[in-house]
C-alpha cells in the first residue's frame, strides 16, 4: 500500500531528519529566504540579522538534513534549496492524505 521507497530505514532516517530540522523558526526563516535564490552567508546573515556562528549552526542542520545544498565559488559559500529532500518529505506526508482512511472515531465502552 505504502510507497516503498518512502518506508525503507533510510528514507524514514531521511525524513526523520528532515522534519526535525523543519521544526525550528529560525531555520524556517532561512529557508523562506532562500525559496526565492540562491544566497552567500553573508547575504542569509544581513537579512536574518543574527551572527555568523549561530547561522553556520543551522545552516549545518539544514544541510545535514539534506534540505539545503552548498558551493563554493572563490571564497564564498552560496546556499540552495535541494527540492528532492522537500519532493520526498511532501510525498511521505500525501500517502497519509491518499492511504489514510478518514473513519470517525468509536465510542469508547467502559467496562462494567
Amino acid at each position: 500500500m505504502f510507497n516503498s521507497l518512502a518506508t525503507s530505514p533510510d528514507s524514514l532516517t531521511r525524513i526523520y531528519t528532515g522534519f526535525q530540522a523543519l521544526s525550528d523558526p529560525l531555520r524556517l526563516q532561512i529557508l523562506q529566504l532562500l525559496r526565492h535564490q540562491e544566497l552567500c552567508v553573508c547575504e542569509l546573515r544581513d537579512h536574518l540579522d543574527i551572527a555568523q556562528s549561530k547561522l553556520s549552526f543551522h545552516l549545518k542542520t539544514l544541510k545535514e538534513a539534506n534540505l539545503v545544498r552548498s558551493r563554493q565559488e572563490g571564497r564564498w559559500i552560496y546556499y540552495s534549496l535541494n527540492l528532492s529532500q522537500f519532493l520526498l518529505l511532501e510525498e511521505y506526508l500525501s500517502e497519509y492524505r491518499r492511504f489514510a482512511a478518514l473513519v470517525p472515531a468509536r465510542f469508547c465502552e467502559e467496562n462494567k
